[in-house]
């Protein structure tokens, strides 16, 4: 084989490679200016194409008083972006005909038999009546079950104490006459998978999809060592806006206390890498590197609308799948989306979406506390169109 001329080698790489790398570039330059404006400390993003990772860069700081680099290992708490994998779980179950999504959710946990539903309140009254049916698996999926929500009833409450607080509880509206988003509904879900499973939620998901997966950093509770890589969590201070230290309000006490609740709405740490492997996993029809996780109809069942002419979601145009949200009319921060593209954020604004049509997985991480409506966020919609231009 002869070898091509060093100046044309030199011509190629300017026509083909150099393009590509220069849009690349354009989606770290165009996160370092929310960086610089003081929006964010730092950001991860990853797109992950059918033939492998197209770009992963880090930029900005994961502590800003330590001075530390963010790295592209770096861990973040995820938030919901929790509740397509517990949605998974739940799905695998259906698969090995251990239940189905169109049970009642007594049928598997007897404490939310003959709830209420609130008629009307009055002052401090309330009218409650029989809902005209029980609440279903699928009601908790799509967010359309009524469910009310309390506090937990102590410190690191297990999944069944939590549950039975909100059974007792009576519900909001008819279950499936409209859509409220519900992290009662999905922590009620992950204790119907103990109940149905005989297993602990997390060693549920450890087993079923974070090894198979080899998602060696994503985990309820960060180890000593992990907890190096844990991004730090900033806010804007009201008066002079600038970004400062925040904790994680859904977590107490040290990270690595595993006597803290595994909450399947919004419990998980994980990194930009680990959390792209579900992604793509779902992109190719629940199998990744050999590993079949889910059937190819299920799938295309979580990531489809499921919520039918019900309006959903935090921004415009969007649906409900089985524990994912859905694209069905693409614009504002979807607009470089696919109809059919399906995903789920973050309460401390990270985003998570896949787009089926290109073939293409979007990841945006970041740990910033009290960003107006993340989903719709600016950092969202200017990453997702730059990354939308790269080339395959």
């Amino acid at each position: 084989m002869k070898l091509l001329p060093t100046t044309l080698l030199s011509l190629l790489a300017g026509t083909f490679l150099l393009p590509a790398l220069a849009v690349a570039d354009a989606v770290s330059d165009k996160m370092q200016k929310f960086v610089d404006d003081g929006v964010v400390s730092g950001v991860v993003t990853l797109v992950a194409g059918r033939a492998g990772i197209e770009h992963f860069e880090a930029v900005g700081k994961s502590d800003i008083a330590g001075g530390r680099d963010m790295k592209k290992d770096d861990l973040f708490w995820i938030a919901s972006m929790t509740k397509p994998m517990t949605a998974m779980c739940v799905l695998m179950l259906q698969e090995e005909g251990k239940l189905s999504i169109n049970d009642p959710v007594e049928k598997h946990l007897p404490e939310f038999k003959g709830q209420w539903l609130v008629e009307k309140k009055e002052a401090d009254r309330m009218s409650l009546v029989r809902p005209a049916r029980p609440v279903t698996l699928r009601d908790l999926l799509t967010h359309t079950s009524g469910l009310g929500d309390v506090k937990p009833p102590r410190s690191f409450s297990t999944l069944a104490e939590l549950v039975m607080a909100y059974s007792r509880e009576p519900l909001q509206f008819q279950p499936g006459s409209q859509w409220r988003y519900s992290n009662p509904g999905i922590n009620t879900l992950g204790r119907i998978v103990e109940v149905v499973s005989g297993q602990g939620f997390a060693e549920f998901m450890q087993e079923r999809i974070f090894t198979p997966l080899g998602m060696t950093d994503t985990t309820f509770w960060p180890t000593e060592a992990q907890q190096q890589r844990v991004a730090k969590s900033y806010k804007a201070n009201k008066e002079s806006g600038r970004l400062e230290e925040t904790a994680v309000y859904f977590t107490e006490g040290p990270l690595s206390d595993r006597r803290r609740t595994p909450f399947p709405a919004g419990g998980l740490y994980s990194t930009a890498k680990d959390v792209a492997r579900v992604y793509s996993l779902m992109l190719n029809g629940g199998e990744l590197e050999g590993h079949r996780l889910l059937g190819s109809e299920t799938v295309r069942l979580m990531t489809s609308t499921q919520s039918g002419d019900i309006k959903t979601g935090f921004v415009e145009g969007m649906s409900w799948g089985l524990g994912f949200q859905v694209v069905k009319e693409p614009q504002g921060a979807t607009e470089v989306l696919a109809p059919g593209s399906f995903g789920h954020g973050g309460a401390y604004a990270t985003q998570s979406w896949a787009d089926p049509v290109k073939g293409r997985a979007f990841i945006l991480l970041v740990q910033r506390a009290g960003m107006p409506n993340s989903d719709g966020s600016e950092i969202r919609r200017v990453f997702q169109k730059a990354a939308s231009e790269l080339r395959p």
